[in-house]
């Protein structure tokens, strides 16, 4: 099986968010628009599928952009397909820094490790950069 898309033209969003010129583009509305579009899509992969899908491999390298700045999820070569008669374990997959710490420890796949991947793209979208990046000082800095 494979999965088919339109051309993006934008490309990825690790890709917009390293370019200095086209970051700056990317204003606050864009932005949320891009956040929008990724929990659309993932809220679709976990509620609205037969059986929920998650995808396990969500990173700002996985997520393309059209034309318009519209958000979509890509590379499915992670997901799996979660069914309630079985304890879906598995072996870690995902891009480090996006995965979910307790999948390590239970090697148990939930929707849960997708939630956490959208939360740390979620904050890269934000600040502009993955929030490994970010010292103690300046996530300081910027709370205040």
């Amino acid at each position: 099986m494979f999965l088919v898309y339109e051309y993006m033209e934008k490309g990825s969003l690790f890709c917009i968010l390293r370019n200095n010129v086209d970051a700056v583009e990317l204003d606050w509305i864009r932005r949320l628009k891009i956040i929008k579009g990724i929990a659309h899509a993932l809220a679709y992969l976990h509620h609205n599928c037969t059986s929920p899908i998650v995808h396990r491999d969500i990173s700002c390298n996985n997520i393309l952009l059209n034309s318009e700045s519209e958000a979509f999820v890509a590379d499915f070569g992670f997901a799996r397909l979660l069914h309630s008669d079985s304890s879906n374990r598995s072996a870690i997959a995902g891009t480090f820094g996006y995965m979910a710490p307790e999948l390590a420890y239970t090697m148990i796949v939930t929707e849960k490790c997708d939630v956490y991947s959208f939360g740390v793209v979620t904050l890269e979208t934000l600040m502009g950069r993955h929030p490994e990046n970010f010292s103690h000082h300046s996530i300081k800095y910027y709370a205040n």
